[in-house]
């Protein structure tokens, strides 16, 4: 996976800022984050609970992303390094 994975604004065109690429880049950074967390504090129920829910909407987002545009999905999960869909 990328470690140094901070979308900052300035980086992201402003009409693609809420596009489904921008916001998966966004969630794959919290979980990052959140896991690198829960390495240290594995009893943190509540952060686990937040990173279940995270996951699940990214994997909502990529789920829209392959109906629409598989070139795009498949670009996306190439450059993020992450499993794609089951």
């Amino acid at each position: 996976m990328i470690k140094n994975l901070s979308v900052r604004p300035s980086l992201i065109p402003r009409e693609q800022r809420g596009s489904v690429e921008s916001q998966v880049y966004y969630l794959t950074s919290r979980i990052q984050k959140l896991t690198e967390h829960l390495d240290l504090h594995g009893r943190d129920y509540s952060s686990q609970r937040g990173l279940r829910k995270i996951v699940g909407k990214r994997k909502r987002l990529l789920i829209y992303l392959f109906k629409k545009d598989r070139l795009r999905y498949k670009r996306l999960i190439d450059q993020l390094d992450i499993r794609g869909l089951r």
